[in-house]
């Protein structure tokens, strides 16, 4: 799919991977959407990026659990646009123990929250990007590109993550069963599973912490950065024999349980 035959959609779009992703895409003339939630920086950063490529970047102040506010966002691309590219970075972490400190079972709110953002966040998003592309006309053997994203997390999950793995393992098993559903819509789908990646949640982290984490990668010694993240999401886009495949970018780690 070439990047200036459409719009795009980034999900959590305002930070982290997703905003790396936006940069790239603006970088290439791609007009794209920022899809984030209504507290984040995405007024500023659609301006900022906007003003910096001369390509147009909308912000849509977005949970990608309503139905609604993502068919709105939608709009607004339609009106840069047809939609032809999704890249979906939206999620959140959370811990829970199965038995917690006190003896307790683990919270099953926290567990039926996170799973909501990360899977069914997804699999919202998709289906009515995917509606949105199958009605456009094809470009050569195309009509769209659907990068979504899982974790490492989703085969090593390690112990307190069981929200978190449940969901990024239900990506991976959902990216072949969609590549398969929509390939007669001329629509691809693959998933990235980043390992140890350099986001806004390790700010939160000591340093010495951090270099721990980066030291525990065999190659390259160090934690991921964002626009390691892009460059995949792109040549994804851009390689049309990809397709319902989940690639690890981890710099070939495997989690420990703890």
């Amino acid at each position: 799919m070439k990047l200036t035959t459409g719009s795009a959609i980034v999900t959590g779009g305002a930070s982290g991977l997703g905003l790396a992703t936006v940069r790239r895409l603006a970088a290439a003339g791609t007009p794209t959407v920022v899809l984030d939630l209504p507290t984040s920086d995405g007024v500023d950063i659609a301006k900022t990026v906007g003003e910096k490529t001369g390509t147009p970047v909308v912000f849509a102040p977005t949970d990608v659990t309503e139905p609604d506010a993502v068919d709105a966002a939608l709009d607004a691309a339609e009106d840069l646009a047809p939609v032809r590219v999704l890249v979906h970075c939206a999620g959140r972490g959370g811990a829970v123990r199965l038995v917690d400190r006190d003896g307790l079972p683990g919270s099953l709110d926290l567990y039926e929250t996170v799973v909501r953002v990360n899977l069914i966040g997804t699999f919202n998003v998709l289906r009515l990007v995917a509606v949105r592309m199958a009605r456009t006309e094809p470009v050569g053997d195309e009509r769209g590109v659907c990068v979504l994203t899982s974790s490492v997390a989703a085969w090593e999950g390690q112990v307190g993550q069981a929200p978190y793995a449940s969901a990024k393992a239900g990506i991976v098993g959902l990216t072949l069963v969609a590549a398969r559903d929509l390939a007669g819509r001329l629509i691809r789908v693959c998933t990235i599973a980043p390992g140890l990646f350099d986001t806004p949640i390790l700010t939160r982290v000591p340093q010495q912490v951090r270099d721990s984490l980066g030291g525990s990668v065999p190659h390259p010694r160090r934690l991921g950065v964002p626009d390691e993240y892009a460059s995949l999401a792109l040549h994804i886009i851009e390689n049309p024999m990809l397709n319902g495949e989940t690639i690890r970018l981890d710099g070939a780690i495997r989690m420990p349980p703890r």
